[in-house]
């Protein structure tokens, strides 16, 4: 079924994307991996090539006294080799971002501007047997984008870090219905600007849906985020603040042609819930991507 060939290359091409935020759990809440960047076909091969992607994300959130809001452009290229490597396929990735951002603390103080994400580098690999599709994946952030440690909204996150992980994917093509969910870790290196280390962070996204005809798609998604060790460093004066949220909501997607390539328009919306020592609130990821279309 052409569905799946063309959905794996497209949503290959969306696996990683990265946001800072405003927290107690992490420094100044500023997480590695974005939750919620794996959803539907995770771990299932796509077509080979170069697909593209531009997503919006919308993110508001609150601990406590202290607010936060973001806007930001996410794009991303991805390569998927056309020959195989261990029996799977290879694929190379390049994200990047920016937008802008307010962040707010009652009767304290404020700060918005504009900026850059880091850049973020990914490889992945994905195998597929019938119906059952593995993933590995790994990505590196490089601390490139716009920081200053003395200002409430920051796009990067000041530091180098590392995140791999695995993932599963059940695809029945006959009857239309996918399970994917995708578990990783990441590991923090110091700010030394700060002179204060994030904790190993873990994360799980997963997908629920069902494809209807060749174009339109319906299902739910969610992730789990828990933070394994605490903070450390001179810089950590509050302590570890070992951070958790749990989220869920729904998304729909669109299949189309763009010329002799494939669209894809996605639209997902998770409602966090059980926040603890970060902000809790709601985001919405918008996403049209471009992928070879499959024969």
């Amino acid at each position: 079924m052409r569905t799946m060939h063309v959905l794996a290359a497209l949503l290959a091409s969306i696996t990683a994307t990265f946001l800072t935020a405003p927290a107690r759990a992490d420094e100044g809440g500023a997480n590695l991996y974005l939750a919620g960047s794996f959803a539907s076909m995770a771990a299932v091969p796509g077509m080979p090539g170069w697909s593209t992607s531009l997503t919006y994300y919308h993110s508001t959130a609150r601990v406590q006294n202290v607010s936060e809001r973001a806007d930001l452009a996410y794009a991303g290229i991805t390569y998927s080799l056309p020959t195989p490597v261990l029996d799977g396929q290879l694929s190379l990735s390049l994200f990047g971002a920016f937008g802008g951002m307010a962040v707010d603390i009652t009767d304290v103080r404020n700060d918005s501007r504009v900026g850059i994400m880091d850049l973020t580098p990914a490889a992945s690999m994905r195998w597929s047997a019938g119906n059952h599709n593995y993933l590995v994946y790994t990505l590196t952030n490089v601390p490139s984008g716009t920081y200053n440690s003395s200002r409430l909204a920051n796009f990067g996150i000041g530091h180098w870090g590392q995140d791999a992980g695995f993932g599963y994917t059940y695809y029945d093509k006959d009857l239309g219905y996918e399970l994917s969910a995708v578990a990783g870790m990441t590991y923090n290196f110091e700010n030394t600007k700060t002179q204060y280390q994030n904790g190993i962070d873990a994360h799980i996204d997963f997908s629920a849906s069902k494809f209807i005809g060749d174009q339109y798609q319906l299902g739910l998604v969610g992730y789990v985020y828990q933070q394994v060790t605490g903070d450390r460093g001179r810089g950590a004066t509050f302590g570890p603040f070992k951070g958790r949220v749990f989220a869920a909501g729904p998304q729909v997607g669109y299949l189309f042609p763009v010329g002799d390539a494939q669209g894809y328009l996605n639209l997902k919306f998770y409602r966090e819930f059980e926040a603890e020592n970060r902000p809790a609130g709601w985001n919405l990821w918008l996403t049209i991507a471009i992928s070879p279309r499959g024969a």
